[in-house]
């Protein structure tokens, strides 16, 4: 692999993420600036369209810059595999639970600078059902809260929005069944959370301390039992980074699972909700190549 990234580069911005349309014109000039020749560079309005634009901008440029939050680098990532062109991005959404992984800088400046000076590094991705994610994928109250937070309170108040939105959806969660397979065994158990880890950070929150993007497995963590306010002491000791957080949870570790639950459930898979029950988790092993900074 080469030892330097590309100087050469297409810049594709998701307008429609936290800080998309506010720092587009910012971002373009700063990759200028600090010495990447932009081949183009565009925003658009939503992470749906960014596809075909992206595909497009993979066939004619060495290195291609995704401006947006994780729903927007986790959507567009699957256009990635398989190809030698190096994925770089600018963390402009509310969390940036991906950027926190691997440790890109969330200010603009720093991005830049780890586009410009920075290092290509081989990541594994996640895959559920056909579908690659970057960073995490959850069940429970991570898909209700994505599907239904306002996006003014998103935009208002950030990762606290999300915090405030989801202690409210809490209140009408319940716990439900879980069967899992790690292909030697069967797990049957009653959960409130389940989380599926490539990477750290979920929610902008070190939750899956032991994912490592470049382990070549994937970690299941599961909040056990039927107690909502467990789920909720889970969160607090995390945060605090009590010794007590491991003790709230339960983690498999491997390269393939087959989840299912009763009642069915959503899935939401880097923020945005894109599968649902029953489905084969794998991880899929220096998949992408990613910028990172110098001394990631």
């Amino acid at each position: 692999m080469p030892i330097s990234l590309p100087k050469q580069a297409s810049l594709i911005v998701n307008a429609g993420s936290r800080r998309g349309a506010e720092l587009f014109a910012e971002a373009r000039d700063k990759l200028i600036a600090a010495g990447i020749d932009l081949i183009d560079a565009q925003a658009i309005e939503t992470a749906e369209d960014m596809g075909p634009a992206v595909e497009r901008a993979i066939a004619k440029a060495p290195m291609v810059v995704i401006g947006g939050g994780d729903g927007s680098l986790s959507s567009n990532v699957d256009h990635f595999v398989g190809t030698n062109t190096v994925f770089a991005f600018l963390p402009l959404g509310t969390a940036n639970s991906f950027a926190r992984t691997v440790g890109i800088p969330l200010e603009l400046d720093g991005a830049v600078d780890a586009i410009a000076k920075g290092k290509p590094q081989k990541i594994d991705v996640g895959c559920i059902n056909g579908d690659y994610f970057l960073n995490a994928a959850a069940l429970g109250i991570a898909p209700i809260v994505a599907e239904s937070v306002p996006s003014a309170l998103k935009r208002s108040l950030g990762r606290i929005g999300y915090l405030l939105w989801a202690s409210w959806s809490a209140a009408s969660f319940s716990a439900f069944r879980l069967s899992l397979n790690d292909g030697r065994k069967t797990h049957n158990l009653w959960v409130t959370e389940v989380r599926i880890a490539n990477g750290r950070f979920h929610g902008g929150l070190e939750l899956i301390e032991s994912a490592d993007v470049k382990s070549g497995e994937i970690v299941i963590q599961v909040v056990e039992g039927r107690s909502v306010a467990k789920l909720g002491w889970s969160y607090l000791a995390t945060a605090l980074k009590l010794r007590a957080r491991h003790e709230a949870v339960r983690e498999f570790r491997g390269r393939w699972f087959r989840i299912d639950t009763h009642p069915q459930m959503q899935v939401s898979i880097d923020g945005e909700v894109a599968a649902s029950t029953p489905f084969e988790v794998r991880a899929i092993p220096d998949a992408v190549t990613i910028a990172v900074p110098r001394a990631a």
